[in-house]
């Protein structure tokens, strides 16, 4: 779970407040409904609506899953905005428009191995959203035990290879997933390559499997470093085998 469970700035409260509520008008849903789909008490969702008591960011990823909206942006950003420019992607991420592609925005949780731990499953999750201003989608991840190494970037659909690429390139520097498309329940499996970290300064280039799912997927995802003997851990090991088992990726010794 969200280690810490740490509260939302004043600021950043605010905002999401605003967006629960315009979701809730635009749906005609009870906050009632809200609070059991969220699986939340609705006292606590009534509080955070009023702003008697913060979000924590573990009632987020629960009224997230629940929505199937992202309800903060990154920082300098305003949560409440939604920039619908028309127009589409530029022709190196695929032309795509974004009707064309709306099935693909929202929150997932996403594993791979840890680099850390052989038997460990590292997971955070990965948002992806319509960038209004670049017009294209967009991806970016939280909730990483290690933070300072998270990514954003662009994402690519080309009608060629019926794959998906999540491409951050930060000064020249690459970092790339390849998913395929997602099957009837959500799931993308595919392959990070990426670098990892050593000891100092030095940069190893490795690939490992990856998945992203539905949040819906686990009522309660564990985040972080999922060691054995977590309530989640086998059911993400089984996840992680089904890449190269079922040739959704593959190593080419």
């Amino acid at each position: 779970m969200v280690q810490g469970d740490p509260y939302l700035s004043d600021s950043q409260n605010s905002a999401v407040a605003a967006r629960v509520r315009e979701e809730i008008a635009r749906r005609r849903i009870s906050r009632q409904r809200l609070a059991n789909d969220a699986r939340i008490s609705l006292s606590t969702l009534e509080k955070a609506l009023s702003g008697h008591r913060p979000f924590t960011l573990a009632t987020l990823i629960r009224l997230e899953q629940a929505m199937g909206v992202v309800l903060r942006e990154p920082a300098g950003t305003q949560a409440t905005v939604v920039n619908d420019k028309p127009g589409h992607a530029p022709e190196e991420l695929g032309a795509y428009s974004r009707a064309s592609v709306s099935w693909l925005e929202g929150t997932y949780l996403t594993l791979r191995p840890s680099f850390g731990d052989a038997k460990a499953i590292f997971a955070y999750c990965t948002e992806i959203a319509w960038d209004g201003e670049r017009t294209c989608l967009s991806f970016r991840e939280r909730e990483r035990s290690d933070a300072s190494f998270s990514q954003q970037g662009s994402v690519s659909v080309p009608h060629l290879s019926g794959h998906i690429y999540l491409v951050t390139n930060s000064s020249g520097q690459y970092r790339m997933a390849i998913l395929s498309r997602p099957s009837i329940t959500g799931e993308m499996f595919g392959l990070l390559t990426t670098l990892r970290a050593g000891q100092g300064s030095h940069l190893t280039p490795v690939s490992t499997p990856l998945a992203l799912l539905p949040m819906s997927a686990f009522a309660q995802p564990s985040l972080g470093r999922v060691l054995a003997g977590d309530q989640n851990h086998e059911a993400y090991s089984a996840i992680m085998h089904r890449i190269i088992g079922e040739n959704y990726a593959g190593f080419v010794g």
